[in-house]
């Protein structure tokens, strides 16, 4: 009975973000280029209908270019499962998710995707996120999968653009 109960639990979504059911915004916050003297404006914010909604403008003045939203969970999630999977609508452009195991690493582990326009179900294969820090890839394994603490959402196309995404959910399966 215990191994079923495990394998249950192994095999259930484990939902970290779900706007809908807890517009909770204290530990969602920005962070742009400004910290290293760029122009880049981000915003956050959530709809009546329970949408966060991450939009602003990436400039490359100063040497900027790049813009993030950040949410720090309230402790370590240790993990099992394999994927994440993220409800949002973009708007046709490029984006990370990127995860750290631990706030106070350097580094995050990275997924980059393209958005659609519409809404979409983004599968992200958490094995395959690869590690950087500052936009260089490291010599480092990838992501293990094993715990999260942090998770962001960045653009940084190396242009100057409005941008706007939309999310609804964050789980892992």
């Amino acid at each position: 009975m215990k191994t079923l109960l495990l394998l249950t639990l192994m095999l259930s979504p484990l939902v970290l973000v779900d706007f809908s059911n807890d517009p909770e915004t204290s530990r969602w916050y920005i962070v742009d280029d400004g910290v290293m003297g760029g122009r880049s404006q981000g915003n956050f914010s959530i709809t009546k209908k329970g949408v966060a909604v991450f939009e602003g403008t990436v400039s490359l003045e100063n040497n900027g270019g790049f813009s993030s939203l950040r949410y720090r969970l309230p402790k370590t999630q240790e993990i099992t499962q394999k994927s994440a999977k993220l409800y949002l609508k973009g708007d046709g452009k490029n984006y990370q998710f990127r995860i750290k195991r631990s706030s106070r690493d350097y580094h995050s582990y990275i997924f980059d995707f393209q958005t659609s326009g519409e809404w979409e179900e983004v599968i992200v294969p958490l094995e395959k996120m690869y590690p950087a820090f500052r936009g260089r890839n490291l010599a480092m394994e990838d992501y293990p999968a094993d715990q999260i603490e942090e998770i962001t959402f960045l653009i940084g196309n190396k242009k100057p653009e409005s941008f706007r995404l939309e999310i609804s959910k964050i789980e892992l399966f």
